[in-house]
């Protein structure tokens, strides 16, 4: 993927709830590394002289759901070709829900939708339903819809979400729920396989949608920008398909021949010279984290306590200040350190190149977080080494939990 589509990618089925109010959730920077999986680089210079860490993302409104409400049609159970499909995708599709993402535009609005999108009923428990949906879907609301048919609307609460992996868990009533989506294995598909997309593409008018495709691609690495400054901050592992996904599909389901659920629709590259490249989370990467956004409301990532950049992207004149070695071309330059972190404990400071942890080389604050989140836990030691004044360095820390 070249980088006009790394940066395109972006122009994805986010557009279908987000609107002014992006700004408000995923533009929130955190500290690099470390703190809860929202990291960024964006304006450098301001983080090696200030303190101030925000960033803002705009994106264009959705097109709104019709006021209307409709009959909602049947669905054929003909979909996929083999003659031994056991699944109803008309029963299927009754837990593919539309979550509607209401905020306050001004003193004098009681609230009105500013976008919708597409949500999986997965549990039912004591009394409640459970809702996965993509946390870019809820983004700023202050009060969040699950419409389970075109009728019928319930509140809902927010569990928990994670900007990181792109995904929220919320709560309704279970009484009104009917039906609930089968989890398969994203790990048991191989390319080639039929898959069919559910959700509601562009609004509740079209709710319960069907479009029909294969796997393109599994454990698909895209670059993504988590806090809308057009650089890519985040890789993801990504199931590809040629389903058509389209705004408002964010946050349905990819099922395959069984009628079970493999993967969460979140983004499609948007290019006019691009056809049918959407993307799903793999279910056995949601479920990890749908566990623990159940049981602590968010997810927990070990925190080293600083932002940094890569030194590719440290401007003039601030990169008079660090010395490396000729040999030595990447790294990632601490910027700011964080007052009682770990980092800030063991000694680092702002202009410290960072190129390896536990010998494992660093060249981005990708590679960091891609370490932290997924080699080591919160409460491990960890082996830094660094280069300061031209000098190699290592220092040992705990890894806290990011706050």
């Amino acid at each position: 993927m070249d980088e006009e589509q790394k940066l395109e990618q972006q122009e994805t089925t986010h557009q279908d709830t987000h609107k002014s109010s992006e700004s408000k959730g995923i533009g929130k920077l955190f500290m690099a590394g470390i703190v809860g999986g929202a990291v960024a680089t964006i304006m450098t210079a301001f983080l090696l002289s200030t303190n101030i860490l925000t960033s803002a993302n705009e994106s264009e409104n959705s097109e709104q759901p019709d006021e209307e409400s409709q009959e909602q049609a049947e669905i054929s159970d003909n979909v996929f070709d083999s003659e031994n499909i056991s699944t109803d995708l008309n029963e299927l599709a009754k837990s593919i829900v539309g979550v509607v993402n209401i905020q306050q535009q001004n003193i004098f609005d009681q609230g009105s939708e500013t976008g919708t999108g597409s949500g999986i009923i997965y549990k039912k428990d004591a009394g409640d339903a459970y809702v996965v949906t993509n946390q870019h879907v809820i983004d700023g609301a202050e009060q969040v819809e699950v419409a389970l048919n075109q009728d019928e609307r319930v509140d809902a609460e927010i569990v928990g979400k994670d900007q990181l992996t792109d995904l929220a868990v919320l709560k309704i009533d279970g009484n009104k729920v009917s039906n609930v989506a089968k989890l398969g294995s994203s790990e048991d598909t191989i390319v080639g396989d039929t898959v069919v997309a559910i959700g509601n593409p562009l609004g509740l008018e079209f709710s319960n949608s069907i479009t029909k495709g294969i796997i393109s691609g599994k454990n698909r690495s895209l670059s993504v920008d988590t806090n809308g400054d057009r650089q890519p901050d985040w890789v993801t592992d990504v199931i590809q398909t040629d389903a058509a996904i389209n705004p408002g599909n964010s946050g349905g389901a990819l099922v395959n021949e069984k009628g079970e659920v493999i993967g969460i629709n979140s983004m499609k590259i948007a290019q006019q010279r691009v056809e049918g490249m959407g993307f799903a989370i793999p279910i056995d990467q949601a479920q990890k984290v749908i566990q623990e956004i159940e049981e602590h409301g968010e997810v927990k990532r070990p925190l080293v306590g600083i932002s940094a950049v890569g030194i590719n992207q440290v401007p003039q004149p601030y990169n008079q200040n660090i010395q490396l070695p000729s040999d030595v071309s990447e790294g990632l330059v601490v910027a700011q350190v964080q007052d009682g972190s770990p980092a800030a404990e063991a000694g680092l400071q702002q202009y410290d190149v960072i190129t390896k942890i536990n010998d494992h080389e660093i060249k981005n604050t990708i590679d960091l977080k891609t370490y932290l989140y997924n080699q080591v836990k919160i409460n491990d030691e960890v082996e830094l080494t660094f280069y300061r004044n031209g000098e190699e360095q290592t220092v040992t820390l705990t890894l806290d939990k990011a706050i």
